[in-house]
């Protein structure tokens, strides 16, 4: 079994600034992190891996420093990485991201199955999986977070719904978007740490993966960041106080203008 992971580099939510210039998400100096739900993808595919044989090949699309994220993957089970790296892919949208990493898969060649992580937390869209499945022509799950049944054919999974979930089987070729409570991801050996410090990695620039110049980064984003801000700090706030039926009559007081 053939899979591959797509996974991002990310800020670490609990250092996150903006730019008072810019009003975009700051980026220096603050830590780096592999996107937490791409972790889960990560893990779910090593655990395939160990059922079935095969290997994992982890993909991702960003600067130079993305290296960190990569050898991390390596040290909790992937085989082999993929650095997709260029100057022209800088503001890319996701639109634009998934034409790159549809480029990138194609290089690597044939597979069975991609996971990656439901969303990105700098951007929580949810779109980069399902548009890279879209352009691929293959069938996609999103929100996955169980999977019941594995073979060479395919999967048999439980994909979370609003109400409950739904148990969906799929053949391969075929792309998985998965939830936090997919699995517990693994913590590195030190076997693993060794490993990821002599691995070498597949740099691929957009000239190696044929990628069209007006399809990438800005230029191939039709979507723009026009600002970002922090919500205004609302005040006028009241505390209810007292037992839970005293607090009941004072809300009802509060809202009885408003009706």
């Amino acid at each position: 079994m053939k899979i591959i992971v797509c996974v991002k580099q990310v800020p670490d939510a609990s250092d996150v600034r903006l730019d008072p210039v810019t009003n975009t998400l700051a980026r220096e100096g603050v830590q780096s992190i592999m996107n937490p739900y791409d972790q889960h993808a990560l893990e779910e595919a090593v655990r395939l891996k160990e059922k079935h044989g095969g290997e994992v090949i982890v993909v991702t699309m960003g600067p130079p420093q993305a290296e960190e994220i990569l050898r991390l993957a390596i040290s909790c089970g992937a085989d082999s990485v993929v650095l997709v790296s260029d100057r022209a892919f800088a503001g890319a949208d996701t639109w634009a991201t998934s034409y790159t990493l549809e480029h990138a898969v194609k290089k690597i060649g044939a597979f069975d199955l991609i996971l990656c992580g439901k969303q990105a937390i700098d951007g929580d869209t949810a779109q980069v999986g399902p548009g890279l499945a879209t352009r691929l022509d293959i069938p996609y799950l999103t929100c996955v977070q169980k999977v019941r049944e594995s073979s060479d054919k395919g999967l048999i999974v439980e994909r979370m719904m609003d109400d409950g979930y739904d148990v969906v089987a799929v053949d391969y070729p075929a792309l998985l978007t998965v939830v936090k409570n997919i699995n517990e991801p693994r913590v590195p050996s030190l076997k693993g740490k060794m490993k990821a410090k002599k691995a070498e990695i597949l740099r691929l620039s957009a000239a190696d993966i044929g990628a069209d110049a007006a399809c990438i980064g800005l230029p191939g984003s039709p979507t723009k960041v026009v600002n970002v801000f922090p919500p205004e700090t609302r005040g006028g706030r009241s505390v209810l106080t007292g037992t839970l039926d005293e607090q009941l009559d004072q809300l009802v007081d509060k809202l009885l203008p408003y009706l």
